[in-house]
């Protein structure tokens, strides 16, 4: 631009408001176009993690009982007679890290701990209430299942997987 009077040019610098407006719309369009499919990917991510977990830890459960004479972890000294418990099975299984470092994590609330079924106790159809525990185990059957309600995108419910 050029001002006749003084015959000095002046540059624009900057951005006029009406450019800024067009650069926010289209990152908003942008946005809008991408975070739900991000979203799905990260419910996907979950799922396949909590099948992964599902997956070591049944495995694990099946080492520790062929490596013990077909007794599952979870029962003090091996004793399945004995009331099985938490501690126990922390101990067999990650403690002396033999079979774990570490105890896989629900990936939906991020939780370790595993409540147990006790011998007589009927497994339940559902998953628990309290959000407190990321597995469900019962040692009589060595049965594990993952605490947490819904259904994945497959419309499977998470606690049948």
């Amino acid at each position: 631009m050029c001002n006749p009077i003084y015959g000095v040019r002046f540059r624009r610098s900057g951005f006029t408001l009406v450019e800024i407006l067009i650069v926010v719309a289209i990152l908003g369009i942008l946005a809008a176009i991408t975070i739900p499919a991000f979203q799905g990917h990260v419910l996907e991510a979950r799922e396949s993690a909590a099948k992964a977990n599902l997956q070591i830890l049944r495995n694990v459960i099946e080492v520790y009982a062929a490596q013990h004479d077909g007794v599952p972890p979870g029962y003090p000294d091996d004793d399945p007679s004995r009331l099985p418990g938490d501690k126990p099975l922390f101990d067999q299984l990650v403690k002396n890290g033999n079979y774990m470092s570490k105890s896989p994590a629900n990936p939906f609330n991020n939780k370790t701990l595993i409540t147990m079924v006790g011998n007589s106790d009927a497994f339940p159809i559902e998953p628990l209430e309290t959000d407190l525990y990321g597995w469900v185990y019962k040692p009589a059957t060595k049965e594990i299942r993952l605490n947490w309600p819904g259904t994945d995108s497959d419309d499977i419910a998470y606690f049948d997987y």
